[in-house]
């Protein structure tokens, strides 16, 4: 076994995650479309749906420490003698096997995704409840056309998001590439980073800070793809 096949392996386990995280997106989505029809907090289809979030949840995180795990062993090995390379496998699953053992599945329901899907079945009962209340009554189209473009672009890219991430402390949002690249880059120079939007007085936004916008991006599909259709 050589470092390039477990570089390629790693590689191959990140494309994995990254049709997990696309999974979990997809699962949040239908949650949302039957909170929204059923209107039903103790559906036992939303209940599933859970389970499953939290079983990707899980796999999305083994498969984080699982490769912080061979990247560490890997650099240790990397400065030893070429015979170092047979107990590679065997230090793996065992610093894997201890780690996960200290690990608790209480920790899954603060994974981003899954507080993600919580707070947007949430959001989906809550707007059901309203339109109910409210009935037809529909807002001046220009209004509602001028709101979607201020809440639909980014601060930073200037451009529609494709994954809004909504600050719990300022309640502005941001595209997840954008504002985590923005995050990287100012405590690479040992900087707070400031929120984006003109005016805003938080001066430190935190990655813990910030959730994944499901409902948002949502709106966002949905009026794409109403402008393709015209």
């Amino acid at each position: 076994m050589s470092l390039s096949v477990v570089h390629g392996t790693l590689s191959s386990l990140k494309s994995c995650q990254a049709d997990i995280g696309t999974g979990m997106d997809i699962v949040t989505d239908v949650a949302m479309d039957l909170a929204e029809t059923q209107n039903e907090e103790g559906n036992p289809g939303l209940k599933e749906m859970e389970i499953m979030i939290l079983e990707c949840a899980k796999l999305d995180r083994e498969i984080n420490h699982f490769v912080d795990i061979v990247q560490q062993v890997t650099g240790e090995v990397g400065s030893q003698q070429p015979e170092a390379m047979f107990s590679l496998s065997a230090k793996v699953k065992e610093h894997f096997t201890e780690r996960i053992a200290r690990l608790s599945d209480a920790d899954l329901h603060d994974h981003q995704k899954v507080v993600a899907f919580k707070d947007s079945i949430k959001n989906s009962f809550n707007q059901a409840n309203q339109e109910s209340a409210a009935g037809t009554e529909e807002l001046d189209e220009d209004i509602a056309v001028t709101q979607s473009q201020v809440n639909f672009t980014c601060p930073l890219t200037q451009v529609e998001m494709v994954n809004p991430m909504k600050n719990k402390k300022c309640n502005h949002h941001y595209d997840q590439e954008a504002i985590l690249g923005l995050i990287k880059t100012r405590h690479s120079q040992k900087k707070k980073c400031r929120c984006p939007v003109v005016g805003c007085g938080n001066t430190d936004v935190k990655q813990s800070d910030l959730i994944l916008d499901q409902m948002l991006r949502r709106k966002i599909q949905s009026q794409k793809r109403n402008s393709n259709r015209t």
